[in-house]
């Protein structure tokens, strides 16, 4: 089996009314969405999405020609463009949805096999008043969510504490509560400050009064030695590591000690076949890896795969917070929205590769960019 030709097509999905990301403060009025397509000479597809792919345009033929099976060298080359141009990991997810599709085997079962469901945690994104914040995490329970995680990003950090405090009272120990800060890293137009150590210790020690099981990106994403000094002050599990797109990193912060739960996204920061081994590598030394899943539903689906053939953690995030980010907008491009079963967990598709159905006539009418490069020729509509 060879690689004849990748396809590249865009898709842009109006949203009205606009999503109001808690990371974001300009509105969201359109999602954007990538798929690669990977074909080859015995007629298998494989495909992914999750990043934009900047930077893989003239590299093409990297990989035409070559065996889809030599998933190291292909890694290696993604990783390569990485370092120079951008993150065109969504390659590395479609080469896996078809060794996946040549073998017969869903995804999963190629990496390890560990169990074929997660307990899924409602992950939100808007920041809305403590009472909306209540009506909805009571919502998630009558749906058999078992965990959320609430975004912090109000101007003063007390209000986050008191959108927290409601929603513990109203569902008691029903839920288990996460809560991202969101000070790891930031859009290009955001030029607020983040927390220092002694605002994320004091936000900590709140947050441990009232259950939090988990507080994710405290400091900024580099700040390691700072990361473990917080994690070593405080009795909650700190989380992080969804923007650090370099393997080293994940090497640097395992050595100090600086999470309890690493959250790298294969679409983003290294694909399956880089993220696998950070997995190992956090496991190996008694850390969680629940990887974070904010792309799209073909994201969440490859990291599904991921986190239930290897990870130790009870929770994988699951994007959702009707009526503001719905599984129509998240999966907008799939004919089947992913959902939660009734006792809560999301179940791997049994399907060969990752399982992705494409919705043919949404592909039609959201597609705006379509470049095609086979072995002869490149072609852009």
């Amino acid at each position: 089996m060879k690689i004849t030709s990748i396809e590249i097509k865009q898709y842009l999905l109006p949203l009205d009314p606009p999503f109001k990301a808690a990371w974001d403060p300009e509105p969201r009025k359109n999602f954007a969405t990538t798929i690669v397509y990977v074909h080859t000479d015995e007629g298998i597809t494989g495909i992914g999405s999750g990043d934009l792919m900047i930077g893989f345009e003239g590299h093409e033929h990297l990989f035409i020609g070559q065996d889809p099976f030599a998933i190291e060298r292909h890694a290696q080359i993604i990783d390569n463009i990485d370092f120079h141009y951008g993150r065109c990991w969504p390659l590395d997810l479609a080469l896996w949805d078809l060794m996946g599709k040549a073998t017969g085997q869903p995804v999963y079962k190629l990496l390890g096999g560990r169990s074929n469901k997660l307990l899924a945690y409602a992950s939100t994104g808007e920041i809305v008043s403590p009472e909306e914040r209540a009506e909805r995490a009571l919502c998630f329970v009558e749906q058999g969510f078992r965990a959320m995680k609430i975004r912090f990003h109000h101007k003063d950090v007390r209000d986050d504490i008191k959108v927290v405090e409601t929603v513990r009272k109203a569902v008691g120990d029903k839920l288990d509560i996460m809560v991202d800060a969101n000070q790891g890293w930031k859009m290009p137009w955001d030029v607020e400050r983040t927390w220092d150590l002694k605002m994320a210790y004091q936000v900590a020690r709140e947050l441990e009064q009232l259950n939090v099981f988990w507080l994710e990106e405290p400091l900024p994403a580099y700040q390691f030695e700072l990361m473990a000094k917080l994690r070593e002050m405080v009795g909650i599990r700190i989380a992080g590591g969804e923007m650090n797109r370099r393997y080293h990193d994940f090497m640097e912060m395992n050595k100090l000690h600086a999470l309890d739960v690493y959250q790298p996204d294969v679409a983003l920061a290294g694909g399956i076949t880089q993220v696998k081994k950070i997995a190992d590598l956090v496991q190996g030394h008694g850390a969680w890896f629940s990887p974070h899943t904010w792309t799209n539903g073909i994201g969440l689906l490859a990291n599904l795969h991921l986190a239930a053939a290897v990870s130790h953690c009870p929770y994988l995030e699951f994007p959702y917070d009707p009526p503001a980010w719905t599984l129509e907008r998240r999966d907008y491009i799939q004919k089947e929205r992913l959902m939660i079963n009734a006792d809560g967990y999301l179940v791997v598709p049994e399907k060969p590769g990752l399982g992705i159905e494409l919705d043919e006539e949404s592909l039609k009418r959201y597609e705006i960019h379509h470049v095609y490069v086979g072995e002869n020729k490149k072609v852009y509509i």
